[in-house]
């Protein structure tokens, strides 16, 4: 999650004329765990948000913000590498051979 998160959950809840004592009851929480959320304190669990999500009428995407750079190279090679571990010793060999004329 971005450092944005705890604003945007609180503008969520502004946006619906909501309260943190509102939020609260609904989600079977405290007040005080709202205001630690909307204040960066502490972060909510998966389960947390996806109710959130529903209660705000709002998808996860937009509660957690844009993945991180880093998160998003990683999950991209990891899906790279997966694919090629599934190819033969000749297939991998023709892909990297495609790869280096790719990168001339």
């Amino acid at each position: 999650m971005d450092d944005k998160f705890g604003e945007r959950i609180k503008q969520y809840r502004i946006k619906l004329g909501l309260t943190q004592n509102q939020v609260a009851e609904q989600m079977d929480v405290t007040p005080g765990y709202i205001s630690n959320v909307e204040n960066g304190r502490t972060a909510m669990s998966l389960r947390f948000l996806i109710y959130y999500a529903k209660l705000m009428n709002v998808t996860l995407d937009s509660l957690v913000g844009d993945l991180e750079p880093e998160y998003q190279s990683t999950s991209l090679d990891n899906a790279l590498i997966a694919e090629i571990s599934k190819m033969s010793k000749n297939e991998k060999e023709k892909l990297l051979e495609t790869l280096k004329i790719w990168n001339k």
